[in-house]
C-alpha cells in the first residue's frame, strides 16, 4: 500500500509532512516501552514489545537495509517472526518486501485468494509458519527508508484506527532509536524521526554526492561514522553541512570517510 494511503486508513501521517499526532500518544507509548525496559535503556526490542501490546499482535521483527545485503533482521520476538523474515528474504516477496520498496502494507488475512495472488510463494508459507495477518510499516526519514517493522498475528484481523495510529507512532520511535548513535535513555523520549534536524537530510544529500551512493546508503554511512566516533548523528551532520567533515571515497581511514580542516 502506498504512503498516500496512510491518511485514508488512519487519518494521519507519522513520517514526512503532516505530523499531527498528539504528544500525549507519544508519551503514553514511550511509557509502555520503558515499562518493558524495566528501568534500563529502551531498545528496539522493547519498542516492538510495546507495539505488540498496543496493537494486540503476537510477534514482531525489525529488518534494516544495509550495503552488503538487501536487508538484515536485527530483532525478532520469536521463532515465527524470524521465519517470516527469512521467508521474505529467501522468496523475495511478501508484505515486508513491498513495505521496504513502496510503503505501508497491511494484510489482515494471508489466507485469502487476493493474498495468494499477490504473494504466491510467501503467503502460504507464512501461514504454514503460523502467521495469519502481517502489518509491515516502513522505518523512514523523509523519503529514505531504513527498514521495516513487521507485526504479525496468529489469527486474521485488521488493525483498528487506534491500533493503526499506535503502530505508526512506534515504528517512528523505532526508527528514531536506530538513528540515534548514542545510548538511548529511558528518561528521554527520542525525537521523532520525521522531525530530525534538517542537517541530517542535508548531510545525507551531500554524502550521497561525495560518495556516489543512494540517499539510503549515504545515511547508513553517516550513522556508521557517528557510531564509530561516539557522536550524535545531528552533530556529525552539522559538521558535514558546514564542510568541517567530508566523506572521501579515496580515503581508507574511517571506512573511507575523512575530516577536513
Amino acid at each position: 500500500m502506498s504512503e498516500a494511503a496512510h491518511d485514508h486508513i488512519f487519518g494521519v501521517q507519522i513520517s514526512g509532512s503532516g505530523n499531527v499526532v498528539s504528544a500525549d500518544r507519544r508519551l503514553r507509548l514511550w511509557g509502555l516501552a520503558t515499562a518493558y525496559a524495566d528501568s534500563g535503556p529502551v531498545t528496539v526490542g522493547h519498542v516492538c514489545a510495546a507495539a505488540n501490546s498496543a496493537t494486540v499482535t503476537d510477534g514482531a521483527a525489525i529488518a534494516v537495509a544495509l550495503t552488503a545485503t538487501p536487508r538484515e533482521t536485527i530483532y525478532s520476538s520469536d521463532r515465527t517472526a524470524s521465519e517470516i523474515e527469512e521467508l521474505s528474504l529467501t522468496l523475495g516477496e511478501g508484505p515486508c518486501v513491498d513495505a521496504l520498496a513502496g510503503g505501508l502494507v497491511l494484510v489482515p488475512d494471508l489466507g485469502t485468494a487476493q493474498s495468494s495472488a499477490r504473494w504466491p510463494a510467501f503467503a502460504p508459507a507464512a501461514v504454514a509458519a503460523g502467521a495469519q495477518a502481517i502489518f509491515a510499516l516502513p522505518l523512514q526519514v523523509g523519503a529514505i527508508r531504513l527498514g521495516v517493522l513487521d507485526l504479525y498475528r496468529t489469527g486474521p484481523g485488521e488493525l483498528d484506527h487506534e491500533q493503526g495510529l499506535d503502530a505508526l507512532m512506534l515504528a517512528d520511535t523505532a526508527c528514531a532509536l536506530l538513528l540515534d548513535a548514542g545510548s538511548p535513555s529511558s528518561a528521554r523520549i527520542p525525537e521523532p524521526a520525521s522531525l530530525q534536524h534538517p542537517e541530517v537530510h542535508q548531510a545525507t544529500g551531500m554524502i550521497s554526492v561525495q560518495l556516489g551512493l543512494s540517499a539510503a546508503l549515504a545515511l547508513v554511512r553517516l550513522r556508521a561514522y557517528a557510531y564509530v566516533h561516539n557522536r550524535r548523528l545531528r552533530d556529525v551532520s552539522r559538521d558535514v553541512v558546514t564542510r568541517r567533515l567530508r566523506f572521501n571515497p579515496e580515503s581508507s581511514s574511517s571506512n573511507g570517510q575523512s575530516e577536513g580542516d
